[in-house]
């Protein structure tokens, strides 16, 4: 990896698990330019002419091979808006791994704005890894503004993990997913906000074909004076099933508002929604106090827990 210091490999090991050169195809992206690449015999990326940003093209059958395409910023300052297009042969099993960390120490706000796309072939598995992490101590803000479009086509599963744990101030996810004929969406999100930071999360999922399904989780906690929102909306077009669940812990001065809407324009569409806001139960706290942990330590251990 070309021309990655200290403070930016650190944020690379913090959102993509990288201590070294990735495995497999790869795009690394430090401070609004490329410092590294490599793609394989089945995975193809090319720099976009029209827009910054790049098209990951992975053949069809690719199957245990996989992609990563972090982001880091280190120069306070530095804002950018990236589009990267991914389109995904038939029969393929892979795993994407992208994220983006901001390390500001600096008085001007930093941001990423990271548009993905993609277009899911039939009968193919996709796992995709989204990790947020802030850090620095400068008064400028980190700032990331997130969209994923998933188009998945028939018989075909994609998972999604979408982690923010730390050191965000501002943040608006949104997330677009239209749901073929025996195919499902699974979706695993997981937030943390402390501070005064604000988070948005807006996720709209489209169950179009017969026998497709939808599985949102998301697991947050609102520390100090934080605020997040939660709009989630799964609409059904098609005999399908629809299930979302948002579970929230709140603490000290945080605010929380859950927006949950099921959508259903057929008679055989089963959607269900559960939700829960509510802070750490006592007994839960006095459990683990009397096995010699603080009142502090104690709510650190059941949050890392509701987070796992």
């Amino acid at each position: 990896m070309d021309k990655i210091d200290a403070v930016q490999m650190r944020l690379l090991r913090e959102v993509a698990d990288l201590h070294d050169v990735p495995e497999g195809a790869y795009n690394l992206r430090a401070n609004g330019k490329s410092v590294g690449r490599n793609t394989t015999a089945s995975i193809d990326i090319q720099t976009k002419t029209d827009v910054s940003g790049i098209d990951i093209r992975i053949k069809d059958g690719t199957k245990n091979e996989s992609v990563h395409i972090p982001v880091v910023l280190s120069e306070s300052g530095l804002k950018e808006t990236v589009y990267n297009d991914f389109y995904i042969g038939d029969d393929c099993d892979v795993l994407i791994v992208a994220g983006c960390g901001i390390d500001n120490c600096g008085s001007q706000d930093s941001e990423h704005d990271g548009i993905h796309r993609f277009f899911v072939g039939k009968n193919s598995k996709v796992r995709y890894v989204e990790k947020h992490y802030g850090s620095g101590d400068g008064n400028g803000k980190r700032i990331l503004n997130p969209v994923t479009e998933a188009y998945i086509e028939e018989g075909s599963t994609m998972e999604m993990e979408m982690v923010q744990i730390k050191g965000v101030d501002s943040t608006k996810r949104t997330t677009i997913a239209q749901v073929g004929r025996d195919s499902k969406l699974v979706v695993r999100e997981r937030l943390m906000t402390h501070g005064v930071q604000i988070a948005e999360s807006i996720y709209k999922v489209t169950l179009d074909g017969e026998n497709s399904g939808a599985d949102v989780v998301s697991r947050s906690v609102a520390r100090d004076s934080s605020y997040q929102k939660l709009d989630l909306c799964v609409i059904g077009n098609a005999a399908c099933t629809g299930h979302t669940e948002c579970d929230s812990i709140i603490m000290d001065n945080g605010r929380i508002l859950a927006v949950p809407s099921l959508e259903a324009n057929s008679i055989d569409a089963q959607l269900v929604h559960e939700a829960a806001i509510g802070k750490i139960a006592g007994e839960q706290l006095t459990k683990l106090m009397t096995l010699g942990l603080t009142e502090q330590e104690a709510e650190e251990q059941i949050i890392n827990g509701f987070l796992k």
